[in-house]
């Protein structure tokens, strides 16, 4: 396994968040990668989309924080190796990772997907997290307020569930290399999001596994948010142990939607930091 500074062969990009990825190789899956800041080492696991970008949420973390976001596989600029078909797959995919960077204990954060993956991460490696912030995590199981289904939505129901109806105030996050490639890219990105959620799209076990976390937890629910409902949110908040929910408001006339993080990068970066700097790695 091996880190590689830089990458030579992602094509040359103009779009407005965009930043060169380095590159590492972990049990053999080639990983584009954004790190910047100091202090305290983040891991930041991202949700089903908004890749190939160093947001404004991440710049607001690495004010106080070594930040890493890593690309999932089959995401992003990062291969879909056919090795990994489930979340026990991405649970040892990022063991790799981690042992790779050499980073030994970290925050963990991660957002709907990204959510659910970092509760495995932090069921199975309990001791390797200083602390863990779930945001609008996807992963448990609400049956009388189900998660709504992103496999059967239309786009004007994908912009209510994801975006609370304002995806139009959020080109400049979607728009990349265009129409044909980013509906290409979109494509891509669905086969490991379908691979990885499509049946079960939550996990039975998590609601015992769950008390293994041992990492000082925060859950952060979206107020507004039409895909995660509150229920889910509590859920994790009332499975791991000592767990804290905190509801995000909307701001500025915007709800709090899904994608909070790039309505509110500097409340939901307040968030995590807050709970974080209370539990030092070192």
């Amino acid at each position: 396994m091996t880190a590689e500074s830089s990458a030579a062969t992602a094509p040359a990009r103009t779009w407005r968040y965009w930043t060169e990825p380095a590159w590492l190789t972990a049990d053999g899956v080639r990983v584009g990668y954004r790190r910047e800041g100091s202090g305290d080492t983040l891991l930041y696991l991202h949700g089903a989309g908004l890749t190939r970008q160093w947001l404004p949420l991440y710049a607001a973390l690495a004010r106080s924080f070594d930040v890493i976001v890593p690309e999932q596989p089959g995401f992003g600029d990062t291969e879909l190796p056919d090795h990994i078909v489930s979340f026990d797959d991405l649970v040892l995919h990022y063991d790799a990772v981690l042992r790779t960077l050499g980073t030994g204990r970290v925050h963990l954060v991660g957002h709907s997907m990204g959510g659910w993956l970092a509760a495995d991460l932090a069921v199975t490696y309990p001791e390797r997290f200083a602390s863990l912030t779930l945001l609008a995590p996807m992963g448990l199981r609400t049956p009388e307020t189900p998660m709504a289904d992103p496999f059967r939505w239309s786009e004007t129901q994908a912009d209510h569930a994801v975006f609370s109806g304002t995806a139009g105030h959020y080109l400049e996050y979607l728009q990349q290399e265009g129409e044909l490639e980013d509906y290409l890219h979109e494509y891509a990105e669905g086969i490991a999001f379908t691979r990885l959620t499509w049946n079960p799209r939550y996990d039975v076990r998590l609601e015992h596994r769950l008390a293994r976390v041992l990492a000082p937890t925060r859950v952060v629910h979206f107020a507004d948010d039409n895909f995660i409902p509150p229920a889910l949110s509590a859920r994790y908040a009332e499975l791991i142990p000592g767990a804290q929910l905190v509801t995000l408001p909307g701001a500025s006339g915007e709800p709090a939607s899904h994608v909070a993080i790039i309505q509110q990068p500097e409340a939901v970066a307040a968030l995590m930091t807050e709970h974080a700097s209370k539990y030092p790695v070192g």
